[in-house]
C-alpha cells in the first residue's frame, strides 16, 4: 500500500483507526519527552517562535495525552543548549514523580564540560547527556568526543546521540573506544520515510548494532513520514521496513520506547504514536514487550524509581 492510500485511509476512517488497545506491557517508560516554557523571562532557544511547538509544555500537558493510553512515567531529553536549562529541568523533576530521569544537554567541546557533568551528576535524576551529530564526529572532534565519553562513563552516565545515518559509523567508533559507556541512538538513526529509506541507513544500522553497548530508541517514527502536518499513516504495516530492520539488528534486548512528544505531534497524535509500537511489539510476545517498554531503558539509563 502506498503513502497516498494510507493518507486517504487516515482521512476517511479516523474513528476506526484510533481504537486504543491496552498497553502490551505491565509498565511503560516514555524515554523521550521535551518540556519547556517560552513565557520565562529569558525565553527558550528552541522551539522557534511562530511555530506550533512554541508554547508552554509541562508534565501535566504530557500526562493529559499519555495517561489515557496507559503511559505514566517519562524520562526527559533536553533540546536546549543552555547549560542552566539542565538545572531548570532538574528543579521541575524534583516535584514530579512521573519523571524517572533526565538526559541533559552539554557540549563536550567546551572547557567546562567536565565540571558541568560533575555538577549535574550529583543529582540522581541526571542520567546522561545528549549530543547532536556534529559533536560526535570522530574525524572532526575526536579528542573532545573521546574525552567527553570517558567522563560520562566515569560518572555512571549514558550518552544519547541525535543525527542521521552518517552519524552511525562515528557512533560505532565511539562505542568501541569506550565500551563501558551506554549509548542510545535517538530517532531510529534518522531512517527517513519507511517507504523511502535514506541511503546507507540499513547498512549502518546493521553495523552499529554489533556494538553491544548501543541501544536504539524507537522514537520519531511518525516524523520520518513525508506527509501533511499530523497526517502520518496510522497502520503499522507502513512502518515495517524500519521496525523489522531494527528488530532484526538489535533484537529484543536493545530497543527502547520513546515518543518524542510534543514534536511527535507533527506526525500524529500521542495515541497514534503509542498504538503503532504497541501493536508491533505485542506481536513479538509478552517478554519482548516488557523489555521494549521499560526494562531495556532501565539497563541503558539506570533511571530512578520514584515513590
Amino acid at each position: 500500500m502506498n503513502r497516498r492510500r494510507f493518507l486517504q485511509s487516515a482521512a476517511i476512517l479516523p474513528a476506526a483507526l484510533s481504537t486504543q488497545a491496552a498497553p502490551a506491557a505491565t509498565r511503560v517508560i516514555d524515554t523521550h519527552t521535551h518540556f519547556y516554557d517560552p513565557t520565562r523571562p529569558q525565553g527558550v532557544p528552541w522551539p522557534a517562535k511562530n511555530t506550533p511547538l512554541y508554547r508552554k509544555v509541562m508534565p501535566s500537558d504530557w500526562q493529559a495525552v499519555a495517561g489515557p493510553v496507559g503511559v505514566k512515567e517519562t524520562l526527559i531529553v533536553e533540546a536546549s543548549p543552555w547549560v542552566e536549562d539542565n538545572q531548570w529541568i532538574l528543579d521541575l523533576a524534583a516535584g514530579e514523580k512521573s519523571i524517572v530521569g533526565f538526559v541533559g544537554n552539554l557540549d563536550p567541546t567546551t572547557p567546562d564540560f567536565a565540571a558541568n557533568v560533575r555538577r549535574f551528576a550529583a543529582n540522581p535524576l541526571f542520567r546522561g547527556v545528549r549530543w547532536r551529530a556534529d559533536l560526535v564526529r570522530i574525524d572532526e572532534n575526536k579528542e573532545a568526543a573521546l574525552a567527553g565519553a570517558r567522563i560520562l562513563a566515569s560518572h555512571g552516565l549514558e550518552l544519547d546521540l541525535n543525527g542521521g545515518p552518517d552519524l552511525l559509523p562515528h557512533a560505532a567508533t565511539l562505542a568501541a573506544a569506550v565500551p563501558d559507556l551506554p549509548i542510545v541512538i535517538n530517532h531510529l538513526g534518522g531512517s527517513g520515510d519507511p517507504q523511502s529509506l535514506r541511503p546507507a541507513w540499513r547498512e549502518n544500522i546493521t553495523a552499529i548494532a554489533k556494538q553491544k553497548n548501543v541501544w536504539m530508541k524507537v522514537s520519531a517514527l511518525v516524523e520520518q513520514v513525508k506527509c501533511p502536518e499530523g497526517q502520518a499513516p496510522r497502520e503499522v504495516s507502513y512502518y515495517l521496513p524500519v521496525l523489522n530492520h531494527l528488530w532484526e539488528s538489535f533484537g529484543p534486548d536493545r530497543l527502547i520506547y520513546g515518543s518524542n512528544w510534543p514534536v511527535s505531534d507533527r506526525g500524529a497524535s500521542y495515541d497514534v504514536v503509542f498504538n503503532l509500537v504497541n501493536e508491533y511489539f505485542r506481536s513479538k510476545g509478552s517478554e519482548a514487550c516488557e523489555k521494549y517498554f521499560w526494562r531495556n531503558s532501565q539497563q541503558a539509563y539506570r533511571w530512578v524509581e520514584r515513590a
